[in-house]
């Protein structure tokens, strides 16, 4: 039997997103307001201040949160695609 096809992408594909503070250009999409992926490139990681400080490096590494903001407000203003079916949004405090 054939391994079933991963249409993920195709339903909801990787979106371009900058960081306004250093420039660095990530591919981002959600599946939902709670799970994010994000794909770094070796330009985007050099880029990045937060990610150059970081102690740990690797599979490690926490991430920006500069950039993370980049991914929510994008999310938010819809140039990022959310699946219709995906749960509402969570307020945070």
């Amino acid at each position: 039997m054939a391994p079933r096809a991963d249409n993920r992408l195709a339903d909801t594909p990787m979106v371009p997103v900058d960081c306004a503070r250093c420039g660095a250009q990530v591919l981002a999409r959600k599946s939902s307001w709670q799970q994010t992926s994000v794909q770094w490139n070796a330009d985007a990681v050099a880029r990045c201040p937060e990610l150059g400080e970081a102690v740990l490096r690797g599979p490690f590494l926490p991430g920006c949160s500069r950039m993370s903001e980049a991914i929510r407000a994008a999310a938010a203003a819809g140039r990022i695609p959310i699946p219709a079916d995906a749960e509402p949004e969570v307020a945070t405090s």
